[in-house]
């Protein structure tokens, strides 16, 4: 079950987190999700902030350990 901080993310958050933490990059999230590099930059900030990470690698391991993606 995932932690109650992530229960705070947006939909969009969510799978700005999921990408960030697969490894991809800012544009190749924009491009999957359909939304601008600076809107992904701006979710991934708010997702940092929101979680207390400090950067994707902290953001990498929050997901994998919380079972939000399977890096397998």
């Amino acid at each position: 079950t995932p932690p109650p901080a992530f229960e705070q993310l947006t939909p969009r958050e969510r799978d700005v987190l999921r990408e960030s933490a697969l490894g991809l990059s800012v544009k190749e999230i924009g491009t999957k999700l359909s939304i601008s590099e600076n809107t992904v930059k701006t979710h991934r900030k708010n997702v940092l902030q929101k979680l207390d990470l400090h950067d994707v690698v902290a953001l990498t391991h929050y997901a994998v350990r919380h079972g939000l993606v399977s890096l397998a």
